[in-house]
């Protein structure tokens, strides 16, 4: 297990993750509120800008479309974190 920095509206808790690690639970371990309702990629709630680092998906439909890929939009709630990130509410 690696620490990874996830840094969400100015906090910037120190969340031991790794690579198995959804960004949603990283978060909720560190006490970071963010809507999940569905937590399967699927209702797009938690939807979120990737501002910083890069993610990964171990699902084939992770609920955003390729454009939404390319523009830096990712999905917390199954987007599993390859590097240090900072993401923002879209």
């Amino acid at each position: 297990m690696k620490t990874i920095r996830i840094r969400v509206g100015g906090q910037a808790p120190d969340v031991e993750a790794d690579c198995e690690t959804s960004l949603f639970a990283a978060m909720a371990r560190a006490g970071i509120a963010w809507p999940v309702p569905c937590r399967n990629g699927t209702c797009r709630t938690c939807i979120a800008r990737l501002l910083k680092g890069q993610v990964r998906y171990d699902i084939p439909w992770s609920g955003l479309s390729a454009e939404e890929k390319l523009e830096g939009y990712c999905l917390p709630c199954v987007a599993l974190p390859m590097s240090d990130v900072v993401i923002a509410q879209a």
